[in-house]
């Protein structure tokens, strides 16, 4: 293994970071498995929002101004401020809604928000760029379920809002095409 790191070291950096995160991870996943192994099995009555906080890297579930539910997330490669063109990987910050709900999404499941809005597409166009567009919150990959909650200690989609499979199976129940999502800073 030794040999393996030390020829990584001399050529492949991106290659040498993995490892890190993998052997991270796995720290991490062996080191706290109670909190890991211990998933939301809760139901949760009918959303009427979502906000969704960037700073504090969370979403809540909302029903009459009342806190329903509240989950930690992960977001983009490119957390701080907001989208303003196609590929900034960056999470859109403002007024949305979820459009479509997509049970059959590469990330396990997935709620499509509407960005971009008016305003969203009005700013790039002065900008003179394209907005982007395909913002969700989802589950994970497949091949990456295994990892749980531990995808959270890295910021790594592409401008979106990312969940546990779980935690997205519970968020789609209670959460209808047409909820309001507010994202903010």
């Amino acid at each position: 293994m030794s040999g393996f790191l030390r020829a990584n070291a001399s050529g492949d950096r991106a290659a040498t970071n993995r490892i890190a995160i993998v052997l991270g991870l796995s720290l991490l996943l062996f080191t706290c498995p109670c909190r890991i192994l211990r998933g939301s099995t809760g139901t949760v009555e009918k959303a009427d929002r979502i906000e969704v906080r960037k700073a504090e890297r969370v979403m809540s579930l909302l029903r009459d101004g009342k806190v329903l539910k509240t989950y930690k997330v992960a977001l983009s490669r490119v957390p701080v401020g907001p989208k303003e063109r196609e590929g900034d990987h960056k999470v859109p910050e403002g007024q949305y809604v979820v459009d479509v709900k997509n049970s059959r999404s590469r990330f396990h499941l997935a709620l499509h928000l509407s960005y971009p809005n008016t305003a969203d597409r009005e700013h790039a166009r002065k900008l003179g760029v394209r907005p982007g567009g395909n913002i969700e919150i989802h589950g994970l990959d497949s091949k990456l379920a295994w990892v749980g909650g531990l995808h959270r200690q890295v910021d790594w989609t592409d401008g979106c809002i990312a969940v546990t499979n779980s935690e997205i199976e519970e968020i789609w129940r209670p959460v209808s095409v047409g909820t309001p999502v507010e994202i903010r800073p």
